[in-house]
């Protein structure tokens, strides 16, 4: 098993990357989200990485964090959910709004997403409901509270959850912000 990579980035896809390790280039699969964080081309990069084979070939998704991958391969193990449609999960929701929407269970924000229907996003809340406490320690108690508060707030503006969720991941530690503040910086990010 390949758990993770660290090289100097080669080339920059839509959803993917080349990486140079030693000489080798290896292909990673990587959500659409993590193409923005990404430095220029030659930068040194590291990556937590999930390997699975198909059909004889190799496939490696990369994540920047051990979170984004440990919720790649728990939504992994619910039937019907593949890696594309688990890349885009973490991609257009993040991992706090993939928790948020799975608990709550909001059908629409999962639905949201392209290739997640009605039955996936109901699949997805009934087996992954409470299960998010093993790899979000951290997303619990105050930090949630705040999240979902600024996200409601930026809903009852006129943005849509996806939008608002976005704009939410995309804003730096709101743990040490308030209500007030999380809102503004929400809608500077939005306002780019």
């Amino acid at each position: 098993m390949i758990a993770g990579v660290r090289g100097i980035l080669e080339q920059i896809g839509d959803e993917w990357i080349y990486i140079n390790l030693s000489g080798l280039i290896f292909q990673v699969l990587v959500p659409g989200s993590l193409i923005d964080k990404l430095g220029p081309v030659g930068d040194a990069i590291h990556l937590f990485t999930h390997l699975r084979i198909r059909d004889e070939q190799p496939i490696l998704y990369g994540f920047n964090t051990q979170i984004e991958l440990e919720l790649f391969q728990m939504l992994l193990s619910v039937s019907g959910v593949g890696p594309r449609i688990a890349l885009g999960l973490i991609s257009s929701l993040g991992v706090s709004g993939v928790n948020q929407a799975i608990e709550s269970g909001d059908v629409n924000s999962l639905r949201s997403v392209s290739g997640v229907g009605g039955r996936t996003a109901g699949r997805l809340i009934l087996e992954l409901k409470g299960k998010f406490e093993n790899i979000l320690p951290e997303v619990t108690g105050d930090s949630r509270n705040l999240d979902s508060e600024v996200v409601a707030a930026l809903i009852a503006l006129g943005y849509s959850t996806n939008e608002a969720r976005q704009a939410v991941q995309a804003t730096d530690s709101l743990a040490s912000m308030t209500v007030e503040e999380g809102i503004r910086n929400a809608l500077m990010h939005l306002g780019r």
